[in-house]
């Protein structure tokens, strides 16, 4: 029997072709010890407003460090978690599913703690996961190291 396996780069509110992805195999890894990259999906996202597309980015600390591995990259302002459930909340609050999926949404926002990037993006990975019923396997690439 073989294995089936995924590894890709972690990023922040992932797109539904992600998950997808992770459903169809047994183990997914995040690779968080490659470089990371700038104006990027790593650490920003877009959302729909009723005028246009909105960003939502983590801001990071990267000046003067260009080849920093994504599980390095720390968040330079750890407020941007109520920044921007503020904005999903202005812009989503009478969406359909809001009443039910709300809560879950404001705790994993507001909870978000975490200082490094690849913790946060594993924090909502881990959770959208949950709420899609997708049992997948979720590791990370520094868990591999022992094994190079």
């Amino acid at each position: 029997m073989s294995k089936k396996v995924a590894i890709v780069q972690s990023n922040y509110i992932s797109w539904k072709g992600y998950f997808d992805l992770i459903n169809l195999v047994d183990e997914f890894i995040l690779y968080d010890d490659m470089q990371y990259t700038k104006r990027d999906w790593r650490n920003r996202n877009e959302i729909k407003t009723p005028k246009n597309l909105t960003w939502l980015t983590i801001p990071v600390k990267i000046k003067g460090k260009y080849f920093q591995k994504i599980k390095d990259v720390l968040s330079s302002d750890l407020r941007w978690n109520k920044r921007h459930w503020k904005s999903i909340v202005d812009n989503y609050a009478k969406a359909k599913h809001f009443s039910t999926y709300g809560k879950l949404f404001e705790d994993l926002y507001l909870g978000a703690n975490e200082k490094f990037l690849s913790q946060v993006n594993y924090r909502f990975l881990t959770a959208i996961c949950r709420i899609f019923n997708i049992g997948t396997k979720l590791s990370c690439s520094m868990d591999y190291r022992a094994y190079l």
